[in-house]
């Protein structure tokens, strides 16, 4: 339908009619999207009722080029009619990259991780310094992510994700935790531009660097929620340690520029992060649930091995209708099943100490193990072990061949890796099993050591190993 004035536009705008019109997949939104071809060049067609929308694109596409930032050039437009035409940036995006290099084996290749890099070394170009001179007239709906924005996100999840995916909730508790979420999201330094989208999708990967589309969205607001966005997009399915690495490599980027308080920000950041996940799922309900667009679907699985991260790694006590919302999400093993997904299995591994009692059960849908060592042979009773730990070579060797924790292993690994064969088939994220002795030195910080081993090297899941009695030395 709106092939026509896209072919008048190249033609009034080049002099030649385009040889071909190739429609490409559309985006969460209501734009369509065309690449338009004659025999000297590529470019992409635009069209959109939105006219608000388009302005903020054209503007801002505008003022980052100016800028100096890598943004597709505009050629033409036509705001009348909701069209425009834009430099074609190619076929692949971040995220269509890291999927092909992962179908050859590797879970996080380094050629995708290059890409990340430099595209987060470049967030704060946007955010501090093209968003210094910006023209917010341009926004919509909103000139900032203020209160208002907020309290839409959050109820866009609550009636089109926990309405629709049937999460059992009471509405004026929910509400008033919203409002005190707010509050506390607020408190963080708003100044920026919000590009409010980056994600692996919106990021061309191009021989040159990363190149960014999709911030006709953006508006004045807090740094921690572009970079939540980016971290914490759902199918990107990012190894929790690569997270960590890529939220400091902004952090010194944001120094350069400005100064940071890196305990400040991180005390926002994850409240950020939970809003992005939250206002993600409320499109995957509307996109997925009400309009059957099934593909949507398939991020949730995703979404939930974020929020069972999340819930361990925040302080949500002061939200508890929230955070009972989204533990009920991260037990549903009915969300857990759509589509193909396959979200990667974290085992988190503890020993510990008798003395000083159990490990808090963090797991937010149950399960785990904890195992007593205190019945196997124990190298701490002599003194020439007892300043060591499990993890020296002299205590290795001595239980090494020693036949009673060669058996208690070989249980233990049949236990663990039954487990998580079966949380692989159901989606399930996050397995927990806990070692503890007397002591927490020697055989609890053996066999830990010992299961992450065989874990990594049997079945390739992520392990996240802790030694608390030791820990609690430092």
């Amino acid at each position: 339908m709106m092939q026509g004035p896209l072919k008048s536009l190249f033609t009034k705008h080049y002099g030649n009619e385009p040889l071909s019109i190739e429609s490409l997949p559309g985006d969460g939104s209501d734009r369509q999207l065309f690449r338009l071809k004659d025999g000297k060049r590529s470019v992409i067609g635009a069209a959109n009722s939105d006219r608000r929308e388009n302005a903020a694109f054209l503007g801002f596409s505008r003022h980052f080029r100016k800028c100096g930032l890598p943004v597709p050039e505009i050629y033409a437009e036509d705001l009348d009619n909701g069209i425009y035409l834009e430099e074609d940036l190619g076929r692949t995006n971040l995220f269509q990259l890291l999927s092909s290099l992962r179908k050859q084996g590797a879970p996080f290749p380094a050629q995708a991780l290059e890409v990340y890099r430099k595209a987060v070394k470049m967030l704060p170009q946007f955010q501090l310094v093209a968003g210094k001179t910006l023209d917010y007239s341009l926004c919509h709906p909103r000139a900032a992510f203020d209160r208002q924005s907020m309290m839409w996100d959050l109820n866009y999840f609550k009636y089109y994700f926990l309405r629709l995916a049937k999460i059992p909730f009471n509405e004026q508790e929910l509400e008033d935790d919203f409002n005190r979420f707010a509050d506390f999201l607020l408190e963080a330094e708003g100044e920026g531009f919000l590009y409010r989208d980056f994600q692996s999708r919106n990021i061309m990967a191009r021989e040159d660097g990363p190149w960014f589309i999709d911030y006709q969205g953006g508006r004045k607001g807090a740094l921690q929620y572009d970079i939540a966005s980016l971290l914490f997009d759902a199918k990107a399915d990012m190894p929790f340690d690569i997270r960590e690495e890529l939220l400091e490599l902004y952090l010194e980027e944001v120094r350069k520029l400005v100064p940071v308080d890196r305990a400040r920000f991180r005390t926002h950041y994850y409240g950020y992060v939970f809003i992005r996940i939250m206002q993600a799922m409320g499109a995957y309900g509307l996109r997925g649930f009400h309009e059957k667009k099934t593909h949507f679907l398939q991020s949730i699985p995703y979404a939930i091995r974020n929020l069972e991260y999340l819930l361990r790694k925040a302080d949500m006590k002061r939200f508890p209708a929230l955070t009972a919302a989204l533990r009920r999400i991260v037990a549903s093993s009915y969300l857990r099943r759509f589509g193909a997904a396959s979200p990667a299995l974290t085992v988190r591994i503890q020993s510990f100490s008798y003395k000083q009692g159990l490990p808090m059960d963090e797991k937010c849908h149950g399960g785990g193990y904890v195992f007593d060592c205190r019945a196997l042979p124990n190298p701490g009773r002599y003194e020439v072990y007892a300043h060591l730990t499990g993890r020296d070579c002299a205590i290795v060797d001595y239980f090494k061949n020693d036949s009673e924790i060669s058996r208690f292993l070989d249980g233990v690994y049949a236990l663990v890796g039954q487990s998580v064969e079966n949380y692989r088939n159901r989606n399930f994220t996050d397995l927990q099993a806990a070692f503890g002795c007397t002591g927490g030195r020697h055989r609890s910080v053996y066999c830990a050591e010992s299961l992450a081993r065989h874990l990594r090297e049997q079945y390739g899941v992520e392990v996240e190993l802790r030694h608390l009695a030791l820990e609690n030395e430092k």
